[in-house]
């Protein structure tokens, strides 16, 4: 009976001091165990996707590009796929499967000392612990651990969400976080139109997605996916007939088609990068899961870079033949050599070609591979009578011309070539850049931008982030400021020769672009010829303070120094903001915010930011019930007296109708525009609007020098906007510019101002505010020959030397 009673007293404090380790062990694993109720909280590293106006995806940001679907959302093949490949007992176990780790436990023990890798027997729920809690460690302690919080996590949350959180999670390759990102990364479709082959492959990713990569071991994903529907088809997910059907169907993954499905849209989206960095930060961007609705038009993008494209090419190839983009030493082995040279991946028009030999009237090419292969098979030959534009270049200002393909050409250069319906022609890609913006006056939404010749050359963007000389571009300005200060369109100013002392012994000469004079002549005369000199005097009368508030208040300057030669574009600006300040005259003197985003949403789907702010109480009404249709308030500031802004646009008229710009009225429609030109043509202006889109273009090299004598923003920038609007107008009717109510009309000469009949030469029906009207005898002419002197250094201690000297050769050229 003592022996009987000291065995269970031994046995007792056996089990107690058992207990006591025990508890010691678990006290010693979970005293620093993380929370898992944090999971409560989790919001998974989403991709960020920019969309066009039209819904078409223009581009995405992502640390893990992942897209965020609730369970509700997952359709049950695809649910049951993961769960037999996985952890087929999910729902019935309470977070470990002891059935399987007592599986795994058994074959580790069998392979100890193989060298083969340990099996882990882990259940979905212990590889959220893992994933979200703990880190991937192979010991024995970390899986306790992670035993003990599998535990604590199946009893604080359902199954449902434990689910959720691991299809959300799991990485599945090629960058895919999450079954969403992956059904469209592998199968360019949504999760609910995944076929049982295609969930099952997806299913057999989770372990080893490198290891059955269907590009690089195609034999080994078909397998694994195949053993994922055996197993679907014995847990009773799936009929043999299904199973047998799932089997034997191809593997069938495709790559997702080009992400960014507005073609072209790099430097508008990289704007729109930027800004909503600057608005939440770039941790946000790439991982909050915002969705941008842009107001990018897809076809209008298109055409802004074809158009734009075209003529600095056009103007390129006018300088001649500037040499290859490089040279290969030998062409033994040219086709590798060609093969790892990168092309300008954004103008996929044009190839990468090697000279493989070179004579009088012809040359062979061999061409790099336009597709995703690296090999090099296709020759062509080219012609000298389609490339006499490489025959030529310019030296010394003087153009100089071979006559044989062979004197430029040589075996082993590197040259751009395109494929045209006439055959293949050399390319170079262009040094002058330029840019082009087009925008809704209306509304200030952006719908397309065109920020160089190619992305991939140069990210930097000459419409957004390029500040240059906008020249006779900001005279309708000047203008505008003279109208509403009570002058009219028919006012006269002389237009003679000036001479300005700036006081330090130097003059101020300005000149009109062709060197003559015209004398006393109509405000819309000034503006339609681009005269300088009218400029300058009408400048003067009316004060550069207020030209600079103009300037200001239009947003083309944050601030406008008050000199006169600024009254002639000498100060720089953005295309973007020039654009913006034409879109107010454009629709009648409203203030607009250019924008390039309309909505932002967060990844619930919640609006965090909307550009119209304005509000519509009815809008929303559930039926109709005969109701008036609601009353959309445009609560905009007028930054332009209406009246001006209609005489201002009729002016603009002029310029296309009998001005710098006459070859914009080939597009036969209502237009109204100006061309600018600056000293020593370095930089081409044409903006010009219709009353339902307004459009600007520029162009110069982005180190500023002259792009030769006689180049004009109406032979280079008009024929840019002729080709971009021919594309915007497409389809719609022509518009006109209608005037506000209260203005009288009255046929006047252009050039005198005065009355005139219908139908006289030089007549035409001009616009006048209540009030005013044509002069009619003796008229006044704005003529100051005593012009103010230019402040001298000494008196503005503030004006740079720089800019000093970059006013006083501010002369002519500017048209």
């Amino acid at each position: 009976m003592t022996l009987i009673t000291n065995l269970l007293a031994t046995l007792i404090n056996l089990a107690t001091l058992f207990g006591v380790v025990v508890a010691f062990c678990l006290a010693a694993l979970t005293r620093d165990l993380p929370d898992h109720r944090a999971l409560a909280t989790w919001e998974p590293s989403v991709t960020t996707r920019l969309y066009a106006g039209d819904g078409a995806m223009i581009a995405q940001y992502a640390r893990e590009r992942r897209l965020f679907l609730p369970i509700g959302a997952v359709p049950a093949r695809v649910r049951q796929a993961f769960l037999s490949a996985e952890d087929k007992n999910f729902y019935l176990h309470p977070g470990i499967d002891l059935t399987s780790l007592a599986t795994a436990l058994w074959a580790n023990l069998a392979n100890y000392g193989s060298g083969r890798r340990m099996i882990g027997g882990s259940t979905i729920t212990q590889q959220i612990a893992k994933n979200f809690l703990l880190s991937a460690d192979r010991t024995f302690e970390r899986k306790l651990r992670e035993a003990i919080l599998s535990i604590r996590i199946d009893q604080t949350y359902s199954k449902d969400r434990i689910l959720e959180l691991y299809l959300n999670d799991i990485y599945l390759g090629l960058g895919a976080y999450g079954i969403a990102q992956a059904a469209l990364t592998y199968f360019d479709k949504p999760v609910d139109q995944l076929t049982v082959a295609e969930a099952a492959y997806l299913a057999a990713l989770p372990k080893a997605p490198n290891n059955y990569d269907p590009y690089r071991h195609p034999e080994r994903a078909v397998a694994r996916r195949n053993w994922v529907i055996e197993q679907m088809r014995r847990n009773g997910v799936i009929d043999a007939r299904v199973a047998a059907a799932a089997t034997a169907s191809p593997l069938a993954t495709r790559s997702k088609r080009q992400e960014a499905s507005a073609e072209r849209a790099d430097y508008f989206s990289e704007d729109v990068r930027r800004q909503l960095a600057s608005r939440y930060g770039e941790a946000a961007l790439y991982t909050a899961g915002l969705s941008v609705r842009t107001t990018l038009d897809p076809r209008l993008q298109q055409a802004a870079m074809r158009a734009l494209r075209k003529g600095l090419v056009a103007y390129d190839q006018a300088k001649g033949y500037r040499g290859p983009a490089a040279r290969l030493a030998s062409l033994q082995g040219w086709q590798e050599a060609l093969a790892a040279r990168q092309p300008l991946s954004d103008v996929p028009e044009w190839r990468l070609a090697v000279v493989l030999s070179a004579g009088t009237d012809t040359a062979e090419l061999g061409l790099r591979r336009s597709g995703a292969g690296d090999a090099v098979a296709d020759t062509v030959q080219i012609d000298r009578k389609d490339h006499g534009w490489a025959l030529c270049h310019i030296k010394e200002g003087r153009r100089r011309c071979a006559f044989s393909l062979d004197a430029v050409l040589s075996p082993g250069d590197v040259v751009y070539v395109e494929t045209l319906r006439t055959g293949t022609v050399l390319r170079q890609p262009p040094q002058v850049q330029g840019a082009l913006v087009s925008m809704d006056p209306n509304t200030g939404r952006v719908l397309a931008v065109a920020g160089g010749f190619s992305y991939a050359q140069s990210e930097f963007n000459r419409a957004t982030q390029a500040y240059r000389q906008p020249g006779s571009s900001f005279k309708p300005f000047v203008y505008a400021a003279a109208l509403d200060t009570g002058y009219a369109p028919t006012t006269l100013v002389m237009d003679a020769p000036i001479a300005i002392a700036d006081g330090t012994g130097k003059t101020w000469r300005p000149k009109n672009y062709d060197g003559r004079f015209s004398g006393p002549s109509t405000l819309r005369t000034g503006l339609e010829n681009s005269r300088n000199l009218m400029t300058v005097r009408l400048a003067r009368h009316l004060g550069m303070d207020l030209v600079a508030d103009y300037g200001k208040r239009f947003g083309i300057y944050d601030t406008l120094s008050p000199y006169l030669p600024m009254s002639l574009g000498a100060g720089e600006t953005t295309l973007l903001r020039l654009v913006s300040a034409y879109a107010v005259i454009a629709n009648g003197g409203k203030a607009i915010n250019p924008s390039m985003i309309d909505r932002i949403q967060d990844r619930y789907g919640r609006t965090i930011y909307r550009q119209d702010g304005r509000q519509c109480a009815n809008c929303n009404a559930l039926s109709w019930e005969e109701q008036d249709e609601p009353d959309l308030v445009d609560n905009r500031d007028y930054v332009l007296d209406p009246m001006t802004a209609y005489q201002i646009t009729s002016m603009m008229r002029g310029v296309v109708e009998r001005g710098t710009a006459r070859n914009v009225a080939t597009l036969g429609v209502p237009i109204a525009g100006k061309t600018g030109t600056t000293n020593d043509e370095k930089d081409v202006w044409f903006v010009g609007f219709t009353p339902g889109i307004v459009t600007g273009v520029f162009l110069g090299y982005d180190t500023p020098k002259p792009m030769g004598y006689g180049e004009t923003g109406g032979g280079l920038a008009a024929p840019i906007f002729i080709d971009f609007m021919k594309v915007a107008l497409e389809g719609k009717p022509a518009a006109d510019f209608h005037p506000p109510g209260g203005m009288t009309f009255q046929t006047v000469d252009r050039k005198t101002g005065r009355p005139t009949d219908d139908g006289a030469p030089g007549a035409i029906v001009e616009a006048f505010k209540p009030g005013t009207g044509p002069c009619d005898g003796n008229c006044t002419v704005i003529d100051d020959r005593e012009m103010a002197e230019l402040p001298a250094d000494d008196a503005e201690p503030g004006l740079p030397p720089a800019l000093k000297e970059k006013l006083l050769n501010t002369t002519g050229g500017l048209y």
